[in-house]
């Protein structure tokens, strides 16, 4: 079980934020606001709290938004990962920035998940709970039910140990992936080249009992459409009366 903390951390803020329209037709989805701070310094906030000096950003719709939000932005430092010229979707996009994520363990985060954190920050829940040994990804993971947002049919099943295995086709799984894990780059050995899903190399780890799960303890909010930021926004305002 490691204790240490990642440094660096990947963010995906590329995506086109289509739900969220008519907001993301001016604007990327990372930078709309939920109870007055963009989506994406929510996430950086986070890191930084966490001990992460370096995230590094992936960018492609409206990109130079992003880039000009977080250029003065030290805490963490922000690098870009440029994907302006073709979008590589969410395992593509890691593996173009491998080089700049170095070769120890990283946090990987949506830019538009939010929680709420219970006691202990699940950021370093997560850092304290995760394996290299054993794992090759720890995600975090919120209840299907009950999660602000959320109305799919989960992700997941978890076994006592921590271990995960897939939601079958026609059933509602207890736990969503809440955006936020711990890779190993050690899951991205033999990756494709060019755009492809995460999922697929989350499914591998399943088959090979290398994929884990912690339960976020808090609330997490799925911030997927408008309606949802005043969903969001009132459970903020409750967790800080």
């Amino acid at each position: 079980m490691s204790i240490d903390t990642p440094r660096r951390a990947m963010v995906l803020a590329a995506g086109f934020g289509q739900r969220m329209r008519p907001l993301t037709d001016t604007m990327p989805k990372p930078l709309v606001k939920v109870a007055g701070k963009a989506l994406l310094d929510h996430v950086l906030d986070r890191l930084a709290d966490a001990g992460v000096v370096e995230a590094i950003v992936n960018v492609h719709y409206l990109g130079d938004q992003i880039v000009a939000h977080v250029g003065s932005r030290t805490r963490p430092k922000v690098v870009i990962s440029d994907e302006r010229d073709a979008l590589l979707d969410t395992g593509g996009g890691v593996v173009k920035a491998m080089p700049l994520l170095g070769e120890a363990p990283f946090y990987h985060i949506n830019s538009d998940t939010i929680w709420i954190d219970g006691v202990q920050p699940n950021l370093t829940r997560l850092a304290e709970r995760f394996d290299a040994a054993t794992m090759d990804a720890l995600l975090l993971l919120a209840p299907t039910a009950g999660s602000i947002g959320y109305a799919g049919r989960g992700d997941f099943l978890m076994a006592s140990d921590g271990r995960l295995g897939p939601r079958a086709e026609r059933d509602i799984a207890p736990f969503v992936y809440a955006g936020a894990a711990i890779l190993s780059p050690r899951l991205f050995d033999g990756a494709p080249a060019g755009a492809f899903s995460l999922t697929r190399l989350f499914n591998r780890a399943i088959e090979q009992s290398r994929l884990y799960g912690l339960r976020l303890d808090g609330l997490w909010m799925h911030v997927g459409t408008p309606e949802a930021i005043g969903e969001a926004e009132a459970a903020i305002a409750a967790s800080a009366g």
